[in-house]
């Protein structure tokens, strides 16, 4: 039989590329997402990809009374990815209870049902937004934690400090924080991707959807970093290589003793600056991108980029899509969403 394997934010621009990876490699993911930030139409989409009906549960992670009936049906649950968060920077300093209620509080209402429900397993998604700026790139995972620049931020480290707690306290969980970096790009098949809600708060959607003619060009948030070009630069992975990643989480954790938590990052172990990614966008889909140039954003670090030799080593992963793969994945993706 199958694995069992929990998505929360499962119908999410991550979570849903994860579902298919976890499909494709054995598991049956089942997905529970309260949808407000993602799209019901994605469901089926995942569905006609992987050929096969997906189990969906509607309904929000800080509702432990809802959460604890998926796990009463779902019997023999081999773990939990918990993707379900609030995750807009720039929202999250102006409206910082709504973070800290509903992304620290799905932590503790999952953390406090696994051990009765006998579910070992927990993958946490994190960001490499605890980084904050970092004294030197590429980070480690054992690089200075640095005081968050935004509640955003802030909800990760303390989940992450919650779990390597409760790992530590309790005899029956295991646990994997992966630190994603900049995560772009498409499902090949343009049947899924990137569906943001109002106005995007990542880079790529705002490119395609200015290309695209919806907007009227993209800003870029200063031009007088310490960068070769003057603007920030991230280090950006394919969406589909990051959803692989928890698959070898998932493949790795299985077989570590209780009381195991490591922390994985996430990224190609080098960085590319907004520039650039407009710039390559533009040739490689022979279309126009309007851009201008605008002051600095609050928070921003100038350059950081991961140093990926733990997970290639312990998890036995490492990138496979180029950042071209990704840029026209992108686009096609978001053609496909103005030709349907």
């Amino acid at each position: 039989m199958n694995k069992k394997v929990i998505i929360t934010g499962g119908a999410g621009y991550i979570g849903s590329h994860t579902a298919i990876e976890l499909h494709n490699n054995g598991f049956t993911p089942i997905i529970v997402d309260n949808f407000y930030n993602a799209d019901s139409t994605i469901i089926p989409r995942i569905e006609k990809i992987i050929e096969t009906k997906v189990k969906c549960y509607t309904g929000d992670c800080t509702d432990n009374s809802f959460i604890e009936n998926i796990l009463r049906i779902e019997k023999q649950v081999f773990g939990v990815i918990h993707f379900a968060a609030y995750k807009a920077v720039g929202e999250s300093v102006h409206n910082p209870l709504k973070y800290y209620k509903n992304n620290i509080i799905s932590m503790i209402v999952f953390l406090e049902l696994l051990k009765k429900y006998d579910i070992q397993n927990f993958i946490y998604s994190s960001s490499c937004t605890v980084y904050g700026i970092p004294d030197n790139v590429p980070v480690l995972e054992d690089s200075p934690i640095k005081p968050p620049t935004s509640p955003y931020g802030n909800t990760k480290k303390i989940c992450e400090d919650i779990l390597q707690d409760t790992v530590k306290a309790e005899n029956t969980i295991k646990g994997v924080i992966l630190r994603y970096f900049n995560p772009i790009g498409a499902h090949p098949t343009a049947i899924i991707g990137e569906f943001p809600k109002g106005t995007p708060n990542n880079l790529l959607p705002y490119i395609t959807q200015t290309a695209a003619g919806l907007r009227e060009k993209v800003t870029i948030f200063g031009n007088d970093y310490p960068t070769p070009d003057g603007t920030c630069m991230r280090d950006y992975i394919h969406v589909v290589d990051l959803a692989k990643a928890h698959i070898a989480a998932l493949n790795w954790i299985e077989n570590q003793p209780i009381h195991t938590c490591e922390v994985f990052n996430l990224g190609t172990g080098k960085s590319n600056s907004v520039l650039e990614i407009i710039q390559l966008f533009q040739k490689l889909n022979a279309v126009k991108v309007n851009y201008e140039i605008g002051k600095r954003r609050s928070g921003d670090v100038p350059t950081i980029y991961a140093d990926v030799i733990k997970s290639k080593k312990i998890l036995n992963w490492e990138t496979k899509l180029s950042l071209e793969d990704a840029l026209v994945h992108a686009w096609n993706w978001e053609k496909s969403l103005r030709n349907n």
